[in-house]
Parts: C-alpha cells; structure tokens; sequence
C-alpha cells in the first residue's frame, strides 16, 4: 500500500520552529517530485512548497519564502519541511504530497500532485 506519512506536527508559540517530516513507503517515491500543501479552516488547499527528485529544483509560496525550507534525505524517500519565524496565519493542516514519475517539474497547482498523506496539524498561538 502505498503511503506517504507526515510527522512534527504540533503547538507552537509566534516566532517559534517547527520541522516537518514525510516518509514514503509502499512504493519508492525517490524519482517523484514532492511537496508540501497546507489548508486551514474555511480556506482552500494552497501550496507551500516543492522539491525535485534530485533537490536541485525547489519552489515556495511568496508567504512563506526566507522561512520554510524544503529538503530532501539521501534515500530521496523522505522530505522535510524546516518552518521557522511561524506565526498564527500559518495555522493549518499541513499535507506531504507527491507528483506522478513521469512529472519532472515541481507544480503549484494541488491538481499537479496525485499521491497525498492525511496531513498533520500545525496550530501557532500568537
């Protein structure tokens, strides 16, 4: 079975860090482009950030660039997501997401990602 299991999740006071982590199992991902998604009550699903299956190749939500940092492990089957100066605006659940192998490009678009995780929550306390 194919999963992709989010962890780090957790409460955090304004001005505070997190790190996020996303292993992938089931299937290896280490050709995928992976990414982060993140969806807060009432809002739409939005980007946060992506990385390519080499980690040459990443991209950020303007709300979040100099703050978040994707990364990507060695086995390419585990990417990490490095939140740092979180504020209460950045309260969501935060969803690990992975392209198609045959998508070599990272995407901005939730419709660009066909495998997700079942998310973990972040909530910042101002």
């Amino acid at each position: 079975q194919v999963q992709l299991v989010e962890s780090g999740g957790g409460l955090v006071q304004h001005g505070g860090s997190l790190r996020l982590s996303c292993a992938a199992s089931g299937r290896s991902f280490s050709r995928n482009v992976m990414g982060w998604f993140r969806q807060a009550p009432g809002k739409e699903r939005e980007f946060v950030a992506a990385i390519n299956w080499s980690g040459d190749s990443t991209a950020y939500a303007d709300s979040v660039k100099g703050r978040f940092t994707i990364s990507r492990a060695s086995d390419k089957n585990t990417i990490f997501l490095q939140m740092n100066s979180l504020n209460p605006e950045d309260t969501a659940v935060y969803y690990c997401t992975a392209r198609g192998p045959e998508y070599l490009n990272v995407d901005m678009s939730f419709r660009g990602y066909h495998f997700w995780g079942q998310g973990t929550q972040v909530t910042v306390s101002s």
